[in-house]
């Protein structure tokens, strides 16, 4: 029997046409001037514009900002900061993917608490209060609006930094399928590669609890039915509301048990090499699930690694490394920086420099 505790922080909104429901929303909040955190893609799509109405038609000023890329790293943040610091917001909206929404967690966090996102690195170094938050998440990927963790990068080093803090969870997500049906089949892909990753590595960490099993099954029940549709029939808007149920539950799962060895292993390869995270993960996942060889791997498929494959084929994902372009004798470089990423820590199996390169090697 294993003992634990279980929090739900974010209140969950979700079906078609939700998003219109932000400002009345964002007023029982408390939202006054908020800084509204979007991708370019949003405002292509219409999106900021549909948020920017909404909250309006409540009496709330907002101001978009969008000056950060896929991978936001430490000096975006700082920049976010300075923007919303002359606006003297009083809240944040986080609409996009999670790049988006992992932003503005880090902007809400230097804004409220002072000094560089590095110095949060790790679990709970936020002292002081946040500004209460909304996520809207626009693909079927991170599930990072179920979370209390940004991924950021390192501006100088690269290196993915995983901040997380009880008071980074947001109040409020806002899951509209409608929303998730304008994200291109290249980010479904990717994104929705990545959320089945999370449903298999919560279901075995040595974190793992009662909780967590029931949101990882949960996950993968409703992303591997729904996953190929997406990409087929991409106007299917129940496949995506099962894809974006599917992404928040193992969204959930990954606050409640982490993650494993597959993310240490995917995160050098964007560092190093600049490959998109989804697509380390195609690579690298069905050769840590082999590794790890845990039987609860079978609740999910009698031959896993396999299944797995056959999601990255029918997204048109590479296999191998050798096909991304990564040259053998960076592996073991690669190898040592694995070794440090605080996911592995929670492996099932033991994971180190020598079995990064191993692993690296085996999908080589």
């Amino acid at each position: 029997m294993i003992s634990f505790e279980h929090v739900q922080r974010t209140r969950l909104v979700f079906g078609p046409g939700t998003i219109n429901k932000i400002g009345t929303l964002a007023r029982e909040l408390g939202f006054r001037r908020t800084l509204i955190v979007a991708d370019d893609g949003m405002e292509a799509a219409g999106h900021t514009a549909t948020v920017l109405s909404a909250l309006a038609g409540e009496g709330i000023e907002s101001s978009p900002w969008s000056s950060f890329t896929a991978n936001p790293d430490s000096k975006m943040v700082e920049h976010g900061r300075d923007f919303a610091s002359k606006l003297d917001v009083d809240s944040v909206i986080g609409l996009g993917g999670g790049s988006s929404m992992d932003c503005a967690k880090a902007i809400n966090i230097v804004l409220t608490n002072g000094g560089a996102i590095k110095d949060y690195w790790g679990h709970n170094k936020v002292a002081r209060p946040m500004l209460p938050m909304i996520g809207v998440p626009a693909t079927t990927g991170t599930g990072s609006e179920a979370q209390s963790y940004a991924l950021i990068s390192d501006a100088e080093t690269h290196t993915k930094m995983a901040i997380g803090d009880d008071k980074a969870a947001f109040a409020v997500a806002i899951l509209d399928p409608e929303v998730a049906r304008t994200q291109p089949l290249s980010v479904r892909a990717i994104a929705g590669y990545d959320a089945i990753s999370h449903a298999v590595e919560t279901l075995v960490t040595t974190k793992r609890n009662g909780m967590s099993d029931a949101f990882s099954r949960e996950a993968w029940r409703r992303m591997n039915a729904s996953f190929a549709t997406i990409l087929t029939a991409p106007d299917d808007i129940n496949a995506i509301a099962e894809m974006q149920l599917g992404a928040w539950f193992a969204g959930c799962a990954i606050e409640a048990s982490m993650l494993g060895a597959t993310h240490a292993l995917a995160n050098p390869l964007t560092a190093f090499y600049g490959v998109p995270h989804g697509q380390a993960i195609a690579v690298m996942l069905p050769h840590v699930v082999a590794w790890n060889a845990q039987r609860e791997y079978a609740e999910f498929s009698s031959d896993l690694p396999a299944r797995l494959r056959d999601l990255a084929q029918a997204a048109q994902l590479k296999s191998n490394l050798s096909q991304l372009g990564v040259a053998r004798e960076r592996l073991s470089a690669m190898a040592d920086a694995a070794a440090q990423q605080w996911t592995g820590r929670f492996n099932p199996r033991p994971f180190g420099a020598e079995a990064a390169l191993e692993l690296y090697q085996c999908a080589y």
